[in-house]
């Protein structure tokens, strides 16, 4: 299917993938400073954003959307930055390829992954849902939307509700990066994407063991306090990866690049250039 595309800036390109709820919007905290030396290609995945998508579809399918769009636009090597569940399909796009090019007798596609929050083999250790963080985290989130980053409502409901699981730091800035890109993002997630993911979470999903056969520099970025995918799971997928860099962000949770964009962005430009990986269309 025809993906809803963010298109940015001239250069070598990176692939930017949202994770769940989210959208080419939401990933603009890494595409507004990146695009002035990359081009950076945020697709709105299928049935997210403005991919919209009739009937129930497997997640196998994002992968085919996305080896598709590379096709189309003629990509052959570009870098993979995924969050979340983004990071998984950046993986999966990663492992794909090699057994093509193993096939074919082809060069890698993709010169380096950087996964923000994402894992080989995510792993949760959130809470349980109440009635009243959902209550609470209606009233902030309607209350955000209204007066973004609004230091009362946070105090008041945000620190009660279940955005104390996705923001550790609980700034102002944060829940304006919320209102702006996390509540359109999850109103525009549809049922056909949730379902797809739950029922991929419900049959497990577990590449370790695959992941010494990529080669290529990886950035593996995981916040201290993350209760969706703990940062003990993003560090083994680093561990596995044989090029890997990773940074653990303390008293930060699942949403970190909202909590403290200046750090991460910093942290990515430096491996970038460490990494020796191409820019500005070298």
């Amino acid at each position: 299917m025809e993906l809803n595309l963010e298109i940015r800036g001239q250069g070598y390109p990176i692939l930017c993938l949202h994770g769940h709820p989210g959208s080419a919007a939401s990933m603009s905290v890494f595409t507004d400073v990146l695009s002035q030396k990359y081009q950076t290609i945020a697709p709105d995945l299928r049935g997210y954003g403005n991919s919209r998508h009739r009937g129930d579809f497997a997640m196998e399918k994002h992968l085919e959307d996305l080896q598709q769009l590379l096709e189309q636009y003629q990509i052959e090597n570009c870098l993979l930055l995924g969050w979340s569940l983004g990071g998984i399909l950046a993986l999966e796009l990663a492992i794909r390829d090699l057994a093509r090019g193993e096939a074919l007798g082809e060069r890698n596609r993709f010169s380096g992954i950087i996964l923000v929050a994402s894992a080989a083999a995510p792993r949760s250790d959130h809470p349980p849902i109440t009635k009243q963080d959902l209550i609470y985290t209606g009233i902030a989130g309607i209350i955000n939307y209204l007066k973004p980053g609004w230091l009362w409502n946070i105090n008041r409901f945000g620190k009660k509700s279940l955005f104390r699981y996705l923001i550790a730091q609980q700034t102002p800035e944060a829940y304006q990066y919320l209102a702006s890109f996390g509540v359109p993002a999850y109103f525009k997630t549809s049922a056909a994407a949730n379902k797809a993911l739950s029922n991929a979470i419900a049959h497990g999903y577990n590449r370790l063991e695959d992941l010494e056969k990529i080669e290529v520099p990886c950035l593996v970025l995981a916040g201290e306090c993350d209760r969706h995918i703990t940062a003990n799971s993003s560090k083994k997928t680093a561990q596995k990866l044989k090029n890997s860099q990773f940074i653990c962000y303390p008293n930060t949770a699942h949403l970190f690049p909202w909590e403290i964009p200046q750090q991460v962005l910093q942290d990515v430009q430096e491996w970038l250039i460490a990494s020796s990986l191409p820019s500005n269309g070298a």
